[in-house]
């Protein structure tokens, strides 16, 4: 708004002493003040409202009008009920300092004027923005012009003091304006926005961490065929984004929440362009997984790989290293009768998703990555740079699991399940069909385990680790029972710490000299305790085979 629309407001008893060429001039917030200096609370385009408790004499008015003229201040309201008329020295500081000068009659709060600004100011900036998103809507449609989420995000946030991130579903940060949210924060937020979203409520959600209210907006896209409202929610749960707005969106006006679904809307259309530009690098995935699904030689293979190593790795000078990683989402219940959920395509997007280092910002920092689907499996095909000799490099399941674990078993709720497995790295087109076993085989490793989210790695294949899943859980309680149980019902009687012992004493392969270390114990205590070991289940730990027997024990426990 104008300073000119000010005065045309009768009910703010507002009388102009000076500045009437300066009326053209636009407000963009309002501050009451009576501090002798209030520069670092300004930011520009105020009107500063004052009772003029700062002035002593006739002296400080020059001064404090310069410090307002040089913060940019559009212009001065100073009240009558303090010191009655508004004194000389003051309106000559304002002329000046080419500063608008109006009495503010002392039947007027400042609170009223503060309202006025405030509705005003907020109304207008919301309806330029409504206009920026949509023209930015209709530029982002046509064309790559509209320069991404970010535009939108940096005007809500310098037009409406929201501020405001793009979140993928495990909570990484796709987009954002100013300081990024923390990963912690991001992963929180999406688990909650993906708990509420499978139970049906509609958005935005709300949701409280570390003190701080975000509402969180979802943002839905069509890319994969019917119109969201006609789908399962599950088809795309773990797969849209969201848009977390650190605010309470609980008592918006509605024409505001319109506003925030526009941006939503806008954000969808960069996420429907991300997609399309993955076709390629699925496509890759598809024909080289076909390949090794059907045996092709390793030469046509081979081909097909120096093929894809470019899009994938651009800029690679030697032929790259290989690793597959397989991924399927498993559903225990249809959401309706007649319902089914491909899950192919559900755990090719989420794939997608995991695979992109969480460290990474932007729609785009997925283009390395090829994701292929066949059947209920999606199958990743991974580039890495040339390794050296008995480098272990590569992704590894416990990283990829600690990163979206939480988040995601919010979304698989109570019928869901995600299971990874992740193969070595290989160099040549004849390892890849061994490559694509191996990870099968160790994603049916992670399946045999509790827990919403799962993965296993190829290092789990060459070890006793590989069968205890397999092991009935019935076997499982009566084999650990028999050996554990006297130990921990002396432990409870009488404290005295048999189990952390054993521990200790298999983990350093039966040494006297370092487990007593390890326990700041003597070698004779740690003797007495290991003979009541010995005692309480009638097993000798200096034999090979009673040692394996209370390892694989206390792995089961």
């Amino acid at each position: 708004m104008r300073l000119r629309a000010l005065l045309e407001t009768d009910a703010l008893g507002l009388r102009l002493l000076g500045g009437e060429d300066e009326l053209d001039r636009t407000v963009r917030g309002v501050m009451t003040t009576d501090l002798r200096d209030p520069s670092r609370y300004l930011s520009g385009g105020e009107l500063v409202l004052t009772g003029l408790a700062w002035r002593r004499d006739a002296d400080d008015s020059e001064p404090f009008v310069r410090i307002l003229a040089g913060a940019g201040v559009v212009g001065l309201a100073a009240g009558e009920a303090e010191l009655g008329a508004i004194p000389d020295d003051l309106i000559r500081a304002c002329a000046q300092h080419r500063l608008p000068l109006f009495a503010v009659n002392e039947s007027v709060a400042f609170a009223t004027i503060t309202e006025h600004v405030v509705r005003q100011v907020s109304g207008e900036r919301a309806g330029d923005l409504a206009a920026v998103v949509d023209r930015h809507r209709r530029l982002m449609t046509s064309g790559p012009a509209g320069g991404g989420p970010e535009v939108v995000l940096d005007l809500l946030g310098s037009d409406l003091d929201l501020r405001a991130w793009v979140l993928s579903p495990t909570g990484r940060q796709i987009a954002g304006a100013g300081e990024p949210l923390a990963p912690s924060v991001g992963a929180t937020l999406a688990g909650e926005h993906l708990a509420a979203t499978r139970t049906g409520r509609r958005g935005p959600h709300r949701a409280v961490v570390q003190g701080t209210t975000y509402s969180l907006f979802p943002i839905r896209h069509s890319g994969r065929g019917a119109a969201p409202a006609a789908r399962d929610v599950r088809e795309t749960v773990l797969s849209d984004w969201l848009l977390a707005v650190e605010a309470d969106a609980g008592d918006w006006p509605a024409a505001r929440l319109d506003l925030l679904q526009g941006v939503t809307q806008l954000i969808a259309v960069e996420r429907d362009r991300r997609d399309a530009a993955r076709t390629v690098r699925r496509r890759l995935a598809q024909e080289v997984l076909e390949l090794v699904q059907t045996g092709a030689a390793p030469a046509e293979i081979a081909a097909r790989l120096r093929v894809a190593a470019p899009v994938l790795l651009p800029g690679l000078g030697s032929a790259p290293h290989w690793q597959v990683i397989v991924a399927r989402v498993d559903w225990t219940q249809s959401a309706a009768v007649g319902t089914e959920v491909a899950a192919g395509p559900v755990a090719q997007a989420l794939l997608e998703e995991i695979l992109v280092d969480p460290a990474v910002t932007g729609s785009e920092s997925s283009d390395r990555i090829a994701v292929a689907h066949a059947g209920d499996e999606a199958i990743a095909l991974v580039p890495l740079p040339a390794l050296g000799e008995g480098t272990d490099a590569g992704l590894h399941a416990d990283v990829l699991l600690a990163a979206v674990q939480a988040p995601l078993s919010a979304g698989l709720a109570d019928d869901g399940r995600l299971t990874l497995g992740v193969s070595a790295a290989v160099h040549s087109a004849e390892g890849l069909r061994g490559a694509l076993e191996e990870a099968r085989h160790a994603r049916r490793v992670a399946a045999a385990r509790p827990g919403r989210v799962c993965a296993a790695g190829h290092h789990e294949l060459a070890s006793h680790v590989l069968l205890l899943p397999f092991v009935p859980d019935d076997v499982r309680r009566a084999f650990t029972a028999r050996l554990l149980d006297p130990l921990r019902d002396y432990d409870r009687r009488h404290r005295a710490e048999l189990i952390p012992t054993l521990e200790a004493f298999l983990d350093c392969d039966g040494s006297w000299t370092r487990c007593a270390t390890r326990l700041h114990l003597h070698v004779n205590t740690l003797r007495y305790r290991v003979g009541r070991i010995e005692q309480l289940t009638g097993r000798d730990l200096s034999r090979l085979e009673d040692k394996l027997d209370f390892f694989l024990a206390l792995r089961m426990s």
